[in-house]
């Protein structure tokens, strides 16, 4: 592994940047592309990490840990990932499954039986995770209180109605992604996603990644806050569609129902809100934390393997392609996690992971071996394939390909 010279870029702010951290030979690309997104594309605060074949290839941090202040990032900061959290919870359902203690074809209802109600007693655990359940809204949005607190939540999502008949079609599950699946945990094991990530994922796996933040690591997370940022000097700026325009503007359609199921949102830096386990939307994580975790989904990490060959084809075979009803672009998902496609380009056509809105993103490519997870405090208006991660895949790319 090589040390980082200093890489000088300039920031919206105008604040010069410190690379720190190591690559391995051959993938300097990626430290150079990710000085780049300092000094061209708006970032405050940011790591990146990847690994090959469960080893650690490269491990950058630079700038401020709160995107309007001054404290340096370190190695060990962590940030709030978002729907990247939607990657580390899905593996949990895909471990019960592949322990013979839970089966994915089986209905939500023959573990959780209250969830029959208006019609969805044929709503498969599937479904859940390929984003089919037809429960992407709630009549009744939570407030951040009753999104906290799991028997409300679960109660809320086990008496809504569908929108579309499970399993007919695909959309988005924003939020109630995360009630569905940690009610199941919970039925299944009796504990819930966060504790059970906790002890069986990130503890076995020395991962810094919670759902739920403890309070005795609240200390190294830092704040987050929108930026904007100039797009790659050669590029063309990409324009939202007319349609998805519209979507995110009319307060009667799915997608901004769906953002909403919590009403008002939360601020995503209050303690509360990170202390608090919502496995689709709260997770807290180092780059490393990611990168790491993705890698032992498809190879050992130190001796810890969470998915064998079974379980990876699963979560990265298709099972939703295609107009989304919620996100209003063509999304491919496959269980729990998004698919390379043109919404989310990843490495390649077998990668699978998930993004987090505003950045943050984690994925595997079991092809090449390489998992790679990337974290930052500045939130762009993007929902999937945000430039800075962009850019780092396109090194990442060059790195494999030299």
């Amino acid at each position: 592994m090589r040390a980082c010279p200093r890489a000088s870029g300039r920031t919206d702010r105008n604040v010069d940047v410190d690379v720190h951290g190591t690559v391995a030979g051959g993938f300097e690309p990626v430290r150079e592309a990710f000085a780049r997104n300092f000094d061209r594309l708006g970032d405050r605060g940011a790591a990146v990490a990847v690994y090959r074949d469960g080893h650690r290839v490269v491990d950058l941090w630079a700038g401020v840990k709160d995107v309007d202040g001054t404290a340096p990032w370190r190695r060990d900061t962590a940030q709030v990932v978002r729907s990247a959290t939607k990657g580390v919870a899905a593996a949990v359902l895909l471990v019960l499954h592949g322990r013979g203690e839970l089966d994915l074809d089986a209905p939500v209802a023959a573990y959780w039986p209250e969830f029959k109600a208006h019609g969805k007693e044929r709503l498969l655990v599937r479904h859940v995770l390929n984003h089919r359940a037809g429960l992407p809204v709630l009549d009744e949005p939570l407030t951040p209180a009753e999104a906290a607190d799991p028997e409300r939540a679960a109660e809320a999502v086990a008496a809504q109605a569908p929108v579309w008949e499970p399993g007919t079609d695909h959309g988005y599950h924003a939020l109630t992604y995360g009630w569905l699946l940690d009610e199941l945990v919970r039925r299944v094991t009796g504990r819930g996603s966060g504790e059970w990530i906790a002890s069986e994922i990130a503890g076995p796996l020395g991962l810094d990644l919670w759902v739920g933040l403890p309070a005795a690591q609240a200390h190294r997370v830092g704040t987050v806050g929108r930026i904007e940022g100039p797009e790659p000097s050669g590029t063309l700026r990409a324009r939202p569609k007319r349609s998805v325009t519209d979507a995110y503007a009319d307060p009667a359609s799915l997608t901004r129902r769906a953002f909403a199921a919590i009403s008002p949102f939360p601020d995503q830096n209050d303690p509360g809100f990170r202390a608090a386990a919502l496995p689709a939307a709260n997770g807290v994580a180092t780059a490393d934390g990611l990168a790491r975790f993705y890698a032992s989904l498809i190879g050992p990490v130190d001796g810890v393997r969470l998915l064998d060959a079974a379980g990876v084809a699963r979560a990265r075979a298709e099972e939703s392609a295609g107009p989304d009803r919620v996100l209003v672009v063509g999304t491919r998902f496959g269980l729990g996690y998004m698919l390379h496609g043109s919404a989310s380009p990843l490495l390649g056509p077998g990668s699978f992971g998930h993004p987090g809105r505003g950045g943050s993103l984690g994925f595997a490519d079991p092809e090449s071996g390489l998992a790679f997870g990337y974290v930052t405090n500045g939130f762009r208006r993007t929902v999937t394939a945000d430039p800075r991660a962009q850019s780092l895949i396109r090194a990442v790319r060059q790195a494999l390909a030299a």
